[in-house]
């Protein structure tokens, strides 16, 4: 089958809801439930929905999840499916965590991605949200009638602002509202990870028939979480882990969000304000966050990941570390996350780290968000470059 003909039918195969099903030739999907610990930071709270916006929509529309409900409180984002995407056969003896891209709500294009690495590697392929997204965000956020008139929205509130779209609505308001959920939110997702982790490694995760290794597919923000994951090491759990990176890997200042997909630019000079150009004051006014970024751990690597001029001395030595266990392919045309940045925060300016870079310039037309677009025109051309690039992640984490 073309990969065109692998979407459709996985696409249509997929669903979250039964303990197991087949998902498609010598695959099966299981669909397993995680319950999380919430925000250690509860997020803004208490601010209600502006009345103008209120008026906008119909009657009885609540818009408290974006606005007045602590990020610690909504339901959908403590207890959510995650999925377990396994050949045929005895449950295997290693896993590949795939975490997708910002602001991403469906898992559509990366059941082809997790279908050929189980294939290839034989190994299980588990798709975990990242806090907030996929089916970790209310249905309310995801609803194109309602989203669109919040665009309209901020549209007037903010004329100058730049790809506001009913896709990223929801995020942008939540993060120029609070840019510390980027934090926060980062934080859950990287703890929810160690957890599964632990399970996973130490024999007790139920798709699993005992101890298994962890390697991990990342694709652009997931690969930033990746990167944080890895570099911490919390607990040596991940010293022999592989870390395979897709259209991701810079240093936070090096990506460009602002896309109709991704952020708007009001949501994105707020969250670039607070993580780069005044963190510090930040520190100082929340003894909180001060703490989690001045300790060793997950804080120290998470503050080494924002700024390439910033405690690279640090992220450069530990790349070096893990070199031959990381490698990254970047689309040659991709805006939001130019290779010359992948290969700046891999290798460095000196290019002496050792990591791994490809960079692929598929014959037909893509974008950072939809790299093997399903498109009947473009169909072989597709097919061959979806086959040659995750061959290239296949054998390294094979």
């Amino acid at each position: 089958m073309t990969y065109l003909q692998t979407y459709s039918q996985l696409r249509e195969a997929f669903s979250g809801e039964e303990p197991q099903a087949p998902l498609g030739p010598g695959l099966w999907l299981q669909n397993l439930t995680f319950v999380s610990g919430g925000l250690r930071c509860p997020g803004q709270e208490g601010v209600p929905p502006p009345a103008d916006l209120q008026a906008l929509l119909p009657g009885g529309t609540d818009l408290s999840s974006l606005f007045s409900v602590p990020d610690g409180d909504i339901r959908e984002n403590r207890e959510f499916r995650y999925h377990v995407v396994r050949p045929d056969g005895p449950p295997g003896r290693g896993a590949i965590i795939l975490l997708h891209g910002f602001n991403e709500r469906h898992w559509d294009k990366y059941l082809p991605m997790a279908a050929f690495l189980a294939g290839r590697t034989g190994k299980s392929v588990i798709l975990f949200p990242i806090a907030f997204h996929m089916n970790r965000s209310p249905a309310l956020w995801n609803d194109a009638r309602i989203m669109r008139k919040v665009s309209q929205w901020r549209k007037s509130v903010h004329p100058n602002v730049l790809e506001s779209t009913l896709s990223n609505a929801a995020i942008s308001i939540r993060l120029h509202q609070d840019p510390a959920r980027f934090f926060w939110s980062g934080l859950e997702s990287y703890e929810n990870i160690v957890s599964l982790s632990r399970t996973i490694i130490g024999g007790s995760h139920p798709a699993f028939d005992g101890p298994a290794t962890v390697d991990f597919f990342t694709y652009s923000i997931g690969s930033f979480l990746g990167e944080i994951v890895m570099l911490a090491d919390e607990d040596s759990l991940f010293g022999d882990s592989r870390l395979a990176i897709f259209c991701g890997g810079p240093v936070f200042n090096r990506l460009s969000p602002v896309s109709k997909f991704i952020l708007d630019s009001e949501a994105s000079v707020s969250l670039y304000s607070f993580l780069i150009e005044h963190l510090d004051s930040h520190r100082r006014n929340d003894p909180l966050l001060d703490g989690l970024l001045g300790s060793p751990g997950v804080g120290a690597n998470f503050r080494a990941m924002l700024n390439y001029r910033l405690d690279r001395e640090y992220r450069e030595g530990r790349l070096r570390d893990m070199a031959g266990r990381i490698m990254a392919l970047a689309l040659a045309r991709d805006e939001v996350v130019p290779p010359f940045e992948i290969i700046n925060t891999l290798n460095g300016s000196a290019r002496d780290i050792g990591v791994r870079v490809s960079v692929a310039d598929p014959a037909y037309p893509y974008r950072h968000e939809d790299p093997f677009p399903t498109s009947q025109r473009h169909e072989l051309e597709v097919d061959e470059w979806f086959g040659r690039i995750m061959g290239e992640f296949s054998d390294f984490l094979a």
